[in-house]
């Protein structure tokens, strides 16, 4: 009977094996379930809505085959919308049958009718708009042939653009996939079962053979009666025979074999030298039973090679909840100009762009990334970089600790970006706050202001990158003094001391920098005077607003960080039409104007950059000088 349950359990075993290892290869269902996109008009662009990459649970996944190289970039539905406004593109959507629609959108013409005409006879075909490296993606992805985008999990209000270089058809070779559930939680258990249960079929089927072998097998059939016998007469033997009966035994009688001497003894013919056969017993060594292993170990493999889709998964599978944000924004908030990602790279790549102007002197490559003041003082830099071999270049823009990314909260353009950048592996590289601002769809980010931070200062509280600020007006009442006359002011300050209305409007720093600027007007007016030339020729210093807006951003406690720049003007005339001005070592004035002298004198301007933090109207607190840059804009030769 034990060898019919050991049976029983090595079958057993073999079913729950089986139907283990077919869970996971059999009949395990697809990894992924993928949906094509079909597009039956070309056109130069692809945009796929949110929804559609939503349309199923799971980490989205884009499959896009074409000929050259394929770019894809993902962003805010409203801003790719904005981008395309000017140009044909299929857009594909999701309908209420949650089926995939492709709609065809062709671009506006003059007068404002979505046609597209078609070109006259000879024409060249437009030029198209390419869209790799534009700052208006939070990311973008390009290869070549085929594009895949894994992990995609794009967020309400985004979409997916698709397209070449933006002059041919985009590709139409488009498949969307989600993932499947292919786990099989009950393909482990059954295998680690079958395992159990062959373990307990071989210990049954040993028992058996113990068994079997204790009751020393089946026995042969012994012989049938023996005939009926008479007393024998041993005195009518013969005398040799009936001595050797009679005879005393010299040898012991001998033990008989145990139980188990039999099981464990083995029985050997020899043969004497006689030519007679002898049988002996031979006791053979005990055998050790290690049937057991072979099951454990194969329980081992099955258990090691099962995965954790192969077996129950306990408790909470859900997300973990992301942090409450501690700012809630009103349901009017506008989105982020930025988010922070974005504006890191964007960064990244402003300051890659001006260390290769600054390489090869090339404005034009500056002006891709510099506006106003900025590109005003790299034109001049350059020029004085070309004649003064030695003069070095101005310092990278900082990008290793983006301490603060401030965007504007808006669906418009233009838009504006304050950023904080500092230096993590050179003590020596002052923090950069700066304000970039994007003119529309189409353009990229350009630095309009640039200054270094001061140690000293303390940068206000302002709201997190992802909630946005607004732009304060420049003839805001709700500041102590509109953004449009801080820079007035502090002009005043400068040029008058202590005499100024506005002096008591500012910190002890940008006192500080105004008597500064002060220092250095006097040191030059002594300069003339140790040259002898103080009656020859005389100094003058004015400084004043540039005609540049300034740019104004809301901080926390209702104030504003305003960034303003004012150009400080000397000029120096000769006090009689005999008397010329010599340049003698200035560099950069004979460099700037070519020559080495002037009969009417000569015209410095230095421009400054400057970012001040405003309090609200009624505050006691003072105007904060938060960062300030000094250039070299032009020198002129008075005609």
């Amino acid at each position: 009977m034990r060898f019919v349950w050991a049976v029983v359990a090595f079958v057993l075993a073999a079913v729950l094996i089986g139907a283990g290892i077919a869970q996971r290869t059999i009949f395990v269902g697809p990894s992924s379930q993928q949906t094509r996109v079909d597009i039956e008009e070309p056109a130069p662009f692809v945009l796929m809505d949110g929804d559609v990459l939503r349309l199923n649970p799971g980490a989205q996944k884009l499959l896009i085959r074409g000929d050259g190289e394929i770019f894809a970039s993902y962003g805010r539905t409203a801003d790719m919308e904005a981008w395309l406004s000017d140009s044909d593109y299929n857009h594909v959507s999701v309908s209420d049958e949650d089926e995939l629609v492709v709609d065809h959108v062709a671009a506006p013409d003059a007068e404002g009718d979505t046609a597209t005409p078609a070109p006259e006879e000879g024409a060249e075909e437009p030029a198209g708009r390419n869209p790799v490296g534009s700052d208006l993606w939070l990311d973008s992805f390009s290869e070549e042939n085929f594009l895949t985008t894994d992990n995609m999990q794009l967020p309400e209000g985004t979409s997916v653009l698709i397209a070449y270089d933006g002059t041919k058809d985009a590709p139409d070779d488009i498949v969307v996939s989600w993932p499947l559930d292919t786990s099989t939680p009950l393909a482990g258990p059954l295998m680690v079962a079958g395992g159990i249960v062959l373990l307990v079929g071989l210990v049954l089927y040993v028992l058996a053979i113990r068994h079997q072998r204790r009751g020393r097998g089946p026995r042969r059939k012994g012989p049938g009666p023996l005939p009926t016998t008479q007393p024998i007469d041993v005195a009518a033997l013969p005398p040799a025979e009936r001595e050797a009966l009679e005879a005393p035994g010299d040898a012991a009688p001998q033990e008989a074999p145990g139980k188990d001497d039999v099981e464990d003894a083995e029985i050997v013919d020899e043969k004497k030298s006689d030519g007679k056969t002898s049988m002996r017993g031979v006791r053979r060594p005990p055998r050790r039973r290690l049937l057991a292993l072979p099951a454990l170990g194969l329980t081992a493999v099955l258990a090691a090679g099962c995965s954790a889709e192969s077996w129950p998964q306990f408790g909470d599978a859900s997300s973990s909840p992301s942090p409450s944000p501690t700012v809630i924004a009103p349901e009017n908030q506008k989105p982020p100009a930025v988010t922070e990602s974005q504006a890191d790279r964007i960064l990244r790549e402003v300051s890659d762009t001006l260390v290769q102007a600054d390489e090869a002197k090339d404005i034009d490559l500056a002006a891709t990334r510099l506006d106003g003041a900025p590109l005003a003082t790299r034109t001049t830099e350059y020029t004085l970089r070309e004649k003064i071999p030695d003069r070095p270049a101005s310092a990278a823009i900082p990008t290793d600790d983006v301490e603060v990314v401030l965007p504007e909260a808006t669906d418009r353009w233009p838009r504006t970006v304050l950023m904080l950048s500092k230096s993590t592996g050179d003590d020596t590289v002052p923090p950069v706050l700066l304000t970039m601002t994007q003119a529309d769809p189409w353009s990229n980010y350009k630095v309009t202001n640039m200054a270094e931070m001061s140690a000293d200062a303390v940068f206000p509280e302002v709201a997190a990158s992802w909630l946005g600020t607004s732009l304060v007006p420049a003839d805001s009442a709700f500041l102590s003094v509109p953004p449009n006359e801080v820079a007035a002011a502090f002009a005043d300050v400068v040029d008058n001391g202590e005499k100024s209305a506005s002096y008591g409007m500012f910190d002890e720093l940008a006192l500080n920098l105004a008597t500064s600027i002060r220092d250095s007007r006097q040191t030059l007016v002594q300069g003339l005077a140790d040259a002898g030339a103080a009656k020859t020729s005389k100094a003058a210093f004015d400084m004043k607003p540039t005609d540049a807006e300034p740019v104004s951003l809301t901080t926390l406690d209702s104030g504003a960080i305003v960034a303003v720049s004012v150009l400080d003007v000397e000029t120096i005339t000769p006090t009689s039409s005999d008397v010329v001005i010599r340049f003698g070592d200035n560099k950069e004035a004979k460099a700037l104007t070519g020559a080495n002298e002037s009969a009417k004198g000569a015209e410095t301007t230095y421009e400054f950059q400057l970012f001040f933090a405003v309090p609200s109207q009624g505050s006691s607190e003072p105007i904060r000088l938060l960062a300030s840059r000094q250039d070299l804009v032009s020198v002129k030769v008075i005609k």
